[in-house]
């Protein structure tokens, strides 16, 4: 799950981040419109959470550049303009849901599971392959009933992987399902986490093997 945080405040952005992390989200950070209105451009996210007092302006205004870039993207804006007519004008520029500030970090993730849960064509709820199941709600891999216990880039890289099994990953898709962009990438990050991956499915049997392309990207596909 990858969002797009376009926050100026600082201390607001960092808490927010830290607590999407922990729920297997990867937060991009934009503290301008500017910033994000690149962020638009160049990347797709499955969500965006929005403040509108901006340093240089109202970030209500990205809301048509989303809608036709990213159309199906869900939106919360989350703003200390919180009257009635604040939430009328945001709703009606083409936001999914408008959260004023204060707020509770738990009635945020409520809204965003909501939102979340609207999607574009029905999704599968997990992926099997070889001996391995994935549920891809609570990204729990498992042989069996044995959980495979993998940190939260291990399994966000298998996720990744698992949804276009039998096909090559680019690298570059991997890395975005991983890392935001304000995220240090070491050149060889990438292949250390495959490399544990890899060792962590063979060693629970799970009946599937990573190849790799070589300045492609990798794919995962049933041991035959």
């Amino acid at each position: 799950m990858r969002l797009l945080l376009v926050e100026d405040e600082p201390e607001m952005a960092a808490a927010l981040s830290a607590v999407l992390a922990r729920y297997d989200m990867v937060v991009d950070h934009a503290r301008t419109k500017l910033i994000a209105e690149e962020a638009i451009l160049s990347h797709t996210h499955d969500a965006v959470l929005l403040d509108r007092k901006l340093p240089d302006g109202d970030g209500i205004d990205l809301v048509p550049l989303l809608r036709k870039r990213h159309a199906g993207v869900p939106v919360i804006i989350i703003s200390a303009r919180g009257s009635i007519a604040d939430k009328i004008e945001g709703l009606d520029t083409g936001a999914d849901d408008y959260l004023p500030k204060p707020f509770a970090v738990e009635e945020l993730l409520a809204r965003l599971r909501a939102v979340l849960r609207r999607p574009m064509q029905v999704a599968p709820e997990s992926v099997q392959l070889g001996a391995l199941s994935f549920d891809l709600d609570s990204r729990e891999a498992r042989i069996g009933e044995s959980t495979i216990e993998l940190p939260r880039r291990e399994l966000l890289v298998l996720e990744c992987l698992l949804r276009r099994a039998g096909r090559t990953v680019l690298r570059t898709s991997l890395e975005d399902a991983v890392y935001g962009y304000g995220d240090e990438i070491q050149s060889n990050s990438l292949d250390a986490h495959i490399s544990r991956l890899r060792r962590k499915l063979a060693d629970a049997k799970a009946g599937v093997e990573i190849h790799g392309i070589r300045g492609v990207g990798y794919l995962i596909k049933a041991v035959a």
